[in-house]
């Protein structure tokens, strides 16, 4: 078996103003859609996978976020199950989990690590 390494990037997202506070947007970026959410009151940003995997319906960008015991935390606008903005857990108590993306914003614009 052969290691590969893959090699990380950080990707444009969009800018700032994009992302309205305490919500979430879709952006596509290599043919992948990903939720990207300014969690203003954690003066923090965070971008996960937008397919929700209890459904299957790209609909996480349009989620409420909000803490469950302080751990940072999106709920599926749909049939409400709560994923980790951290780790991409399923706080719900099921076995779901979502991608998780390193972000960080320079210049106005909010970048992904891939």
């Amino acid at each position: 078996m052969e290691n590969v390494l893959v090699e990380k990037k950080w990707v444009a997202a969009c800018a700032v103003e994009d992302v309205p506070e305490n919500g979430g947007v879709c952006v596509l970026i290599e043919g992948e859609q990903i939720a990207v959410y300014n969690f203003v009151r954690r003066g923090a940003w965070f971008a996960t996978q937008n397919l929700c995997p209890h459904k299957q319906q790209m609909a996480l960008s349009r989620g409420m976020i909000g803490e469950l015991d302080d751990e940072p935390k999106v709920a599926c606008p749909f049939h409400k199950k709560n994923f980790s903005l951290q780790t991409g857990a399923c706080l719900s108590g099921e076995e779901y989990q979502i991608k998780t993306y390193p972000v960080k914003i320079e210049s106005n614009t909010v970048f992904i690590e891939l």
